[in-house]
């Protein structure tokens, strides 16, 4: 149902990672992301990207579906730039050698035709896109983010960047054990729909189904208020919905399930 890439680096070059996103229509998430010692943010970005392709290429896609990311550099490539530099032997307009020729060859061997990449502004409050900017940006820290292992269709997720990261010395101070990645998760669903609310945004359904983690389809025939824990969804015209903050702090449960999701 959506599909999300991101890149960062610390330096630029320097100590980079990347974090990329597939949401399902039963609610389930897989996650994934890397690091890479030295590199630059505009490779981190086609690592991920080149990830998603790869993962997608045998599973079924909903017809609208796209992959969202803040990175021009990635979808003029794509989408524009790449059949150029192909004619001039993988050289830019102005006669020099293409940057990140191979992940470029990469990305265009793994081209899928029906998709698309989609620009989002970085940290403009689209959840998929800050998920996946912060797995990018632990990464890059070194750092071990818990990733989320939802499975479809017995396909179990496994962290590709785990054997890629450096072990800590032997008398290094252990770091306290993180909260669990499904706690993780929801503090920073809670949080952003705080700044959702205060900032009065609306929201597309399939953005709102993202963010409440239900099936699109659960939420087609909802045409007024709801409540979502402590929070109002109410309708703001156009197909699109708003946030209110709830002091009652009451849950939807018309649907048997008072749980988040």
């Amino acid at each position: 149902m959506a599909a999300a890439c991101d890149g960062a680096c610390s330096g630029n070059p320097g100590p980079g990672g990347w974090g990329c996103l597939l949401r399902f229509e039963d609610g389930s998430v897989q996650e994934f992301g890397a690091m890479e010692a030295n590199t630059t943010n505009n490779r981190m970005e086609l690592s991920a990207a080149l990830t998603l392709l790869q993962k997608l290429r045998d599973l079924p896609r909903h017809p609208d579906l796209s992959i969202r990311t803040d990175s021009k550099y990635l979808i003029d490539g794509y989408s524009r730039w790449i059949q150029g530099w192909k004619r001039k032997g993988w050289r830019t307009a102005a006669g020099a050698p293409v940057l990140n020729r191979d992940l470029w060859e990469a990305l265009d061997a793994a081209r899928l035709p029906d998709l698309p990449f989609t620009y989002v502004k970085g940290h403009s409050g689209d959840p998929d896109n800050d998920r996946c900017d912060a797995i990018a940006v632990a990464f890059s820290k070194g750092g071990r983010p818990q990733l989320a292992r939802g499975d479809y269709g017995g396909l179990m997720v496994e962290d590709p960047g785990a054997a890629q990261l450096p072990q800590p010395a032997a008398d290094a101070v252990p770091e306290p054990d993180p909260a669990p990645a499904a706690l993780q998760q929801l503090l920073s669903r809670l949080e952003l729909a705080d700044r959702l609310a205060a900032g009065g945004y609306a929201l597309s359904l399939a953005e709102l189904a993202q963010l409440v983690e239900q099936p699109l389809k659960r939420l087609e025939g909802r045409q007024g208020p709801w409540n979502w824990r402590d929070w109002q969804v109410v309708p703001a015209g156009e197909g699109r919905w708003r946030l209110r903050r709830d002091a009652s702090g009451s849950v939807d449960t018309r649907d048997g399930d008072a749980q988040d999701g």
